[in-house]
């Protein structure tokens, strides 16, 4: 099962359609057509950019109505772009109108859609403009109750990794997920996943250790850290490497990050992003194992009796749903795409584009803090230091770990490029503009697939020369020279005279083509959340364990303190996603 895990690209708009070409057109038309019908029944095709590539609408019309609307578009992001693919369509028709209001987090993908639904319907002779939406009936919603052993509210990393440790323990689990599709803000993760003491690291001669794993995580997040949880989490690191090789999704691949001592972050064999190579290993494990799955169900509340978690509310368009379990595994992510909801606790981040889903909106903190659980570290938001800020798209820290460098608008390195990502992050801002440029070469493509993407989705500038790289980049080409033989000769050297980079060094930059892509800082991750014990249990304002409550992942706060470490983010989801079932698995026996 292989999606493309693409970005949203914000770009001029450029619509063209075809209507299946007019003669097509006319064959497809009924002859029941009169000069009374509203519309010229038949089949029509329109077509727009999107972000990856074109999406394409295929409108069927009868004479009075919109009959069906769908909509094709293979390259947009999975669970952002396909939601809004997922959604709209249906809705169009629902209302028989297209002016419908875009998903949030999918404003490109949305406007395609609906531009190529116009351009279908302008083929067939429709104006637009005159459409009026129809005002739905209020559907009375059905109530159903249902019975589990415990449900896992949200379907990203971490709650697939719960609810596949929980039914391969027999337990009857479900996923309750408010998006159109499994994997959350793990998608959109690109770098690896931390870990210590593993089998890849002895392979490839890295000696670390899980003390240094936990004095880096420590030392990264200011010691704000819970270093309980800290520990726990790298403990557990090497076997959850282990567990997920077991499953299909092993990690071979070992670089830097920043903040790490030691070569630590593993990936899939040849770089690929380790976010859409998890999704989909944990999607298939899933659909083996017979998990159910509620997609486009939105938790409401976390039922409470006698003291204790008896399972969740929850609901979709056509039904209310009272889920019944022993206990409830919340793994509902962070809050990073909900501006209204991070800027309350951080003014100063409005306006920043986010690397976030758009499901990511703290809903599950909020309903945990409505049963009485405590808040921890809840003002921490990571802003990521690589953000391509016309798409959104965060560019992996193993570009960097792999030997790029950050030059400014004069061509100067201002920063040792791989410390912690708070600190790179403020070094850009610094510069004039507050952005800057990640420079790279083709042996560094070559050796990280993950870049084919950029590539793919317009994002990098290629040059034969420095010179010229210059040039695309408008900055003094001489400068730009006189940086990168300084940088070549460091690496040679082994010795960063300048800033004291002593990671990433092992490539240089010097086989062509040269590339660039323009990055600056945006929202990415949050850091607080409810608290958690090192079982996973969620603690309560009043600091005792809420019964039959269990959470991992980003909805959490405490194990990554004041700025997490690149590549923890995995580490997190997957070690408490497998504490949080286990301890579940003891609760409800």
């Amino acid at each position: 099962m292989k999606r493309l895990f693409a970005f949203i690209m914000i770009a001029v708009l450029f619509v063209s359609f075809t209507a299946c070409g007019n003669k097509e057109n006319a064959d497809n038309t009924t002859e029941a057509t009169t000069a009374n019908a509203k519309f010229k029944a038949g089949t029509y095709e329109g077509t727009a950019k999107g972000y990856g590539g074109d999406i394409v609408a295929t409108v069927k019309l009868s004479d009075e109505k919109i009959e069906e609307i769908t909509v094709m578009g293979d390259s947009e992001t999975d669970g952002i772009g396909t939601v809004a693919i997922e959604t709209l369509p249906a809705l169009m028709v629902e209302k028989q109108f297209t002016a419908v209001d875009v998903v949030s987090g999918a404003t490109v993908s949305s406007n395609a859609i609906i531009a190529a639904v116009n351009s279908a319907l302008e083929s067939a002779g429709v104006d637009v403009s005159t459409l009026v939406p129809v005002e739905s009936n209020d559907t009375v919603k059905t109530d159903e109750t249902l019975e589990y052993d415990v449900v896992v509210v949200g379907g990203g990393g971490a709650g697939m990794t719960a609810a596949i440790q929980l039914k391969t323990a027999g337990r009857n689990v479900i996923i309750v997920e408010k998006m159109g599709m499994l994997g959350g803000n793990t998608v959109r993760a690109t770098g690896g996943m931390n870990a210590a003491e593993t089998d890849a690291q002895a392979a490839l001669g890295i000696e670390d250790s899980v003390e240094t794993f936990i004095e880096d995580t420590m030392v990264g997040g200011y010691n704000v850290n819970n270093k309980d949880l800290v520990t726990v989490m790298a403990e557990n690191s090497a076997e959850a490497i282990d567990w997920l090789a077991s499953i299909g999704a092993a990690l071979p691949d070992v670089t830097f990050s920043g903040g790490a001592t030691n070569e630590r972050i593993h990936r899939p064999e040849g770089g690929a992003a380790v976010g859409s190579f998890l999704v989909d290993v944990f999607s298939d494990n899933i659909e083996t194992l017979g998990i159910e799955v509620m997609l486009n169900t939105k938790a409401t509340e976390i039922i409470m009796e006698d003291g204790k978690v008896a399972g969740i509310k929850a609901e979709s368009t056509d039904a209310n749903y009272t889920i019944n379990a022993k206990a409830v595994v919340l793994a509902t992510g962070g809050f990073g795409a909900n501006e209204e909801m991070y800027t309350k606790y951080r003014p100063e981040l409005k306006g920043y584009v986010t690397t976030n889903t758009p499901g990511a909106t703290g809903d599950g903190i909020v309903m945990a803090e409505n049963i009485g659980a405590n808040l921890v570290d809840i003002e921490q938001i990571q802003i990521h230091p690589t953000v391509e800020q016309t798409t959104s798209i965060m560019i992996t820290e193993g570009v960097r770990g792999d030997g790029a460098i950050l030059v400014n608008q004069s061509s100067k390195r201002f920063t040792d490029e791989l410390l912690t990502r708070d600190v790179v992050s403020a070094d850009i801002i610094k510069q004039e503009g507050s952005y800057a440029y990640l420079i790279f070469d083709q042996k560094l493509r070559d050796n990280l697939s993950a870049i084919e993407k950029y590539v793919e989705y317009d994002i990098t500038v290629q040059a034969d020369s420095f010179e010229e790289l210059a040039g695309l980049i408008d900055t003094d080409a001489a400068t730009l020279v006189d940086t990168m033989n300084k940088w070549n000769e460091a690496v040679a050297n082994q010795n960063d005279t300048e800033f004291g980079r002593t990671t990433g060094m092992e490539n240089d930059i010097t086989t062509g083509p040269f590339y660039a892509i323009k990055i600056a800082p945006g929202v990415h991750h949050t850091m607080g959340g409810v608290e958690i014990n090192t079982k996973a249990e969620v603690i309560s304002s009043e600091g005792n364990a809420i019964p039959g409550l269990f959470a991992a992942g980003e909805v959490t706060g405490g194990v990554h303190g004041a700025n997490r470490i690149g590549g923890n983010a995995v580490t997190d989801i997957v070690v408490f996603g497998r504490v949080a079932a286990a301890s579940a698995i003891e609760y409800t026996k």
